[in-house]
């Protein structure tokens, strides 16, 4: 089914779980792909397939190597020459795809997204465990951002790389305003850990563009049509937007304060009070009537964003640690069981890893007993 009709005669097909954009002429393609990837001017078309098999089940490549199992991909199923086209694979729905189109004066820039990041968003630099060796493969994992950035206008072979800078920049921005959690790290994502992105351009049109950077036209164009799609990409697979968003476990879980842990605390403080200690499903109830407060998740916002700073070296241990005990008072949590700063400041609490433990701890204390006085 043709779904959309570009400016010099390309189209965008959706067929066999895969949107395929198939060229009407020449055109300039910089890949990630692992089939025919890197910058080509023979290709035919581009796709990126949904390998997701359903049930829960993995993705699985049916050769001996990601690159072949492409291959077999475009030929068995989409009918294209594997020699003159390249593909990205992701475990989310083309369905789910986000469309965004932009034109300026005399050029138009389209960004065709898929999107998923709740199992696999990372954070560059995150430790990994995976290392290349031949014949192993990175499995296709269900958090994947696929970006197809179509441009319509002949760009300089610096400029197209530059495109693909700018893209990949504005898919950070995304994921970032979206306050995403790394899963292997606690910082905030910076993508996912199996992104990929194919970036095209026309050197038939008339138009000659040298430059794709953040002050010119066609680089703002491109941040533009890039975080919007990526944004509703991720919104349509997964529902992450600012309601998703606005819920103290969503800012915090990346931290390790989850339903599961504060209910161990509960656990925990009840006894310590000789009190009962109650039902699960009262103390999620509760939890759930509390979670998205506005004013307990704008302080909690505020407490994330200082263990952020203090892990990235901006605030130092003493005043990160007196800023967040104001903040949760200002939350309206009871502070009595917050113990002094003096102890996160001598010995082996002065390392930054430790000073944040400290301090998440603080805050699921503060939090757990919040919960004990509501419920």
């Amino acid at each position: 089914m043709k779904i959309l009709d570009f400016p010099g005669g390309d189209e965008l097909h959706h067929y066999k779980k895969s949107l395929v954009l198939r060229f009407a002429g020449a055109r300039d393609v910089l890949s990630t792909g692992p089939n025919n990837g890197g910058l080509r001017r023979d290709l035919t078309a581009v796709f990126n397939n949904d390998c997701n098999p359903g049930g829960g089940m993995p993705c699985d490549i049916e050769a001996e190597t990601y690159e072949k199992h492409m291959e077999l991909l475009a030929s068995k199923q989409l009918g294209l020459d594997p020699k003159t086209c390249t593909g990205l694979s992701t475990a989310a729905h083309m369905e789910n795809a986000a469309i965004e189109y932009m034109k300026y004066e005399d050029f138009t820039v389209t960004a065709i997204v898929t999107a998923g990041i709740n199992v696999n968003a990372v954070r560059v630099g995150d430790p990994t465990t995976w290392h290349e060796r031949a014949g192993n493969y990175f499995e296709v994992m269900s958090g994947t951002i696929n970006i197809m950035l179509h441009i319509d206008a002949d760009l300089a072979p610096g400029a197209l790389v530059n495109a693909l800078v700018t893209c990949t920049e504005a898919k950070t921005a995304a994921v970032q305003e979206l306050l995403a959690p790394s899963r292997y790290s606690h910082g905030l994502a910076t993508g996912s850990g199996t992104d990929g992105t194919i970036v095209i351009s026309n050197p038939e049109s008339p138009v000659y563009l040298t430059n794709a950077g953040k002050h010119c036209k066609l680089g703002e164009y491109i941040g533009l049509v890039v975080k919007k799609a990526v944004k509703q990409a991720l919104y349509n697979h997964c529902y992450m937007g600012p309601e998703y968003q606005h819920d103290i476990l969503n800012r915090m879980d990346r931290f390790g304060i989850t339903r599961d842990h504060l209910w161990e605390r509960y656990q925990k403080l009840c006894k310590e009070r000789q009190q009962p200690v109650g039902k699960w499903s009262d103390f999620v109830t509760c939890l759930d009537r509390i979670k998205r407060d506005d004013r307990l998740v704008t302080y909690t916002s505020l407490f994330a964003h200082l263990l952020d700073q203090m892990d990235w070296g901006m605030l130092g241990v003493k005043e990160a640690s007196e800023a967040a005990k104001q903040i949760l008072q200002l939350a309206g949590m009871p502070v009595q069981c917050w113990k002094s700063c003096e102890e996160i400041q001598p010995g082996d609490a002065v390392d930054t890893e430790d000073a944040i433990a400290w301090l998440v701890d603080r805050y699921g204390d503060c939090l757990v007993d919040w919960i004990y006085h509501k419920c």
